[in-house]
């Protein structure tokens, strides 16, 4: 069996670099060499250490950015001038897991309220829940690391991270340089498991304490129901996000946020802009700005600097969204543009008008450069259809009325509401969850560091605490 693994282009299938794989034996040393550093307190990272080390991480990227965004935008498909971006927030969420993990210091627990916590005191501490297995996607492939494994750094773990096989150098590449600004290697593992079953057995083994997932519900739900007792898991899945445009909104600053949100990195991100529910007065204006607007962006080769909208990040992929738009077509869909194949996976930005609730494109998540509109008389109406799935995550309304805006705030069924944004709008400090199946937990750096602690009691018992 071949020792690495080659990486190609989503564009043009050429060969980037390749990356080891890991076999059976490996993975257990992995794992055991993981374990004992965590069992071994006396060696755990201190804080001023892990801080030391972020620090000098940020660094280290903050000089590479451009060099970084390149190789990320070659590797998983996302244009160069979002790419960038994404090297910016990952510069921004080491430094927002140093000011967490500086400023959290736990708690005071009150005592001597009752007779029986009389000469008591009690506060806790963080510590390291223990060893960390992550398992990444492709679609933001350094700054989703960033938020595993950055914040396992940060809050003390040893962990290992599988990256996507569709892009697993940008994952080495933070490794690497975690590695350079001073962490020791052990405590920080790049894995790629030769097979599916030696990816699942190393999630489920007796000896992870957390498993951090970003992927499809299907693989995430079925490694959550097989995870060892006590081992604790944060899942992100997709979602089919939804987006309420009443009949006050602002349309061009509608139609403008609704491009980005639904054809940003083709349409590949958990949260992207799919169903529209717009109010029947101003469907036709703003269907056909949007489709005007779609018709503009750049599609290509996502190292140009000019390119808006990249590649599928498969062929597979590439034919499933396709697939479902012709499906679409089939029961009758207006198309406003695009539902069309271009040259090197990629797919022409694509809106549709009143797809059938049954369709694929109504139902499941595209993840391609395709929005769905879809007219209603009445706000219920559009409330009931957007909540209508088992999936929610972040949603959206467009509105000038606050008595609206407070309605659907209230109504939509998301983990976030944005008003007159779109729903793949984040910064990376921020809650970030999908419900029903959409996940489970809350990501967002600080929010994940918490996660991957534990928060310890200390007791008290002294006559000098009589107060």
């Amino acid at each position: 069996m071949a020792n690495t693994r080659d990486v190609l282009s989503p564009f043009n299938q050429e060969k980037l670099g390749e990356v080891p794989v890991s076999n059976a034996e490996q993975v257990e040393n992995a794992l055991s060499s993981a374990y004992a550093l965590f069992r071994k307190k006396s060696g755990w990272l201190p804080l001023h250490r892990r801080v030391e080390i972020l620090e000098k991480t940020a660094e280290i990227i903050s000089s590479r950015r451009d060099e970084l965004a390149l190789a990320s935008a070659k590797e998983g498909g996302k244009p160069l001038m979002d790419s960038i971006v994404e090297i910016n927030r990952a510069i921004d969420g080491v430094r927002l897991a140093i000011e967490h993990i500086r400023a959290d210091a736990g708690n005071v627990i009150p005592m001597g309220g009752t007779a029986s916590s009389h000469n008591r005191a009690a506060f806790t501490q963080k510590e390291p829940i223990g060893v960390v297995v992550a398992v990444s996607a492709f679609n933001h492939p350094f700054n989703l690391i960033v938020h595993q494994v950055g914040a396992a750094v940060a809050a003390g773990c040893p962990v290992l991270v599988k990256p996507s096989s569709d892009t697993p150098m940008s994952c080495l590449s933070f490794v690497k340089i975690l590695h350079e600004a001073g962490l020791p290697e052990d405590w920080c593992q790049f894995v790629v498991p030769a097979d599916r079953s030696l990816s699942e057995k190393m999630v489920v083994d007796e000896r992870v304490s957390f498993f951090s997932f970003i992927g499809s519900a299907q693989v995430g739900w079925s490694l959550r129901s097989k995870l060892s007792p006590g081992t604790r898991c944060a899942l992100e899945h997709g979602g089919v996000a939804p987006v309420v445009v009443a009949a006050d909104a602002d349309i061009p600053q509608a139609v403008s946020s609704l491009c980005k949100g639904g054809f940003y990195h083709a349409g590949q991100v958990c949260v992207s802009v799919q169903r529209i529910y717009v109010h029947s007065s101003i469907i036709d204006e703003l269907g056909a700005q949007l489709a005007e607007q779609a018709k503009q962006l750049v599609v290509g080769d996502p190292a140009s600097a000019e390119t808006q909208v990249g590649p599928i990040i498969s062929t597979s992929e590439f034919n499933r969204v396709a697939e479902w738009v012709e499906e679409a077509k089939s029961m009758g869909t207006t198309v406003l543009c695009g539902g069309e194949r271009l040259d090197n996976n990629c797919y022409a930005p694509t809106v549709l008008v009143n797809p059938p609730a049954d369709a694929k494109v109504s139902t499941s998540e595209v993840f391609g450069p395709v929005v769905c509109l879809y007219a209603f008389d009445e706000l219920d109406e559009a409330f009931e259809a957007a909540n209508s799935l088992d999936v929610a995550f972040q949603a959206a309304v467009f509105t000038k009325d606050i008595e609206t805006a407070m309605t659907a705030y209230r109504q939509l069924d998301a983990s976030a509401v944005m008003l007159n944004d779109h729903t793949a709008f984040r910064v990376d400090g921020m809650p970030f969850a999908g419900l029903k199946e959409a996940g489970l937990g809350v990501g967002g750096l600080p929010h994940t560091i918490e996660d991957m602690q534990i928060e310890k009691m200390l007791v008290i018992h002294s006559a000098a605490l009589s107060s």
